[in-house]
């Protein structure tokens, strides 16, 4: 079995925007949170979701996204002139609540648990981007290149409500190993080939 760490816990509430000179409500600025939090069959405590066709619910609870592809998103947005080189990307600016470390799409399968010390979490699908990544990762394309690497994290459902904190380990225990998070998501944004 596969393990691996919550790196940090980010939860927002719903507020209004502007994308593009459109009103819209959104939840994706995720800030880390300390301390443990309740995680419930919709979600954690502290957190919403804004568009419930799209987001939440009980397959949709909870979105995990791998710490190792923080490095590739600060890179483009220092090419794409709107970070410096050297500025760190915190912690749920992807929209996560959980950003972990130790497992990424590659490992996830649908029906995996992350099993952590006070809740239990199971792959239910990847994310599919949209305009409001553009917009908190601050350009145009990153939606694209998120569709073209095919690094979109995973939506989690809660399997045994409980509590979650930061810096807690987990072990990916899996399912029944029959259709992958990289594999649903190739199919469901319609790219041939995913990094």
């Amino acid at each position: 079995m596969k393990t691996g760490r919550l790196l940090s816990l980010n939860t927002a509430l719903a507020r209004p925007v502007s994308i593009n000179g459109r009103r819209v409500k959104t939840a994706i600025a995720k800030q880390p949170v300390d301390g443990e939090r309740g995680v419930f069959t919709l979600g954690i405590e502290g957190d919403e979701q804004a568009d419930l066709s799209v987001h939440g619910g009980v397959g949709k609870a909870v979105y995990a996204y791998p710490s190792e592809h923080y490095a590739f998103w600060q890179t483009v947005r220092a090419q794409a002139k709107v970070a410096l080189w050297d500025e760190p990307l915190a912690f749920g600016s992807i929209g996560e609540n959980l950003t972990l470390e130790g497992v990424t799409e590659i490992d996830l399968w649908i029906g995996d648990v992350l099993q952590f010390p006070g809740c239990e979490l199971a792959v239910s699908e990847p994310r599919i981007p949209c305009f409001k990544l553009n917009a908190a990762l601050g350009f145009a394309h990153a939606a694209r290149l998120m569709t073209q690497s095919g690094w979109c994290g995973a939506y989690l459902a809660v399997r045994s409500p409980g509590t979650i904190a930061a810096g807690q380990p987990f072990t990916l225990r899996p399912g029944p190993r029959e259709v992958g998070i990289v594999e649903l998501f190739r199919a469901r944004s319609g790219r041939a080939t995913v990094a």
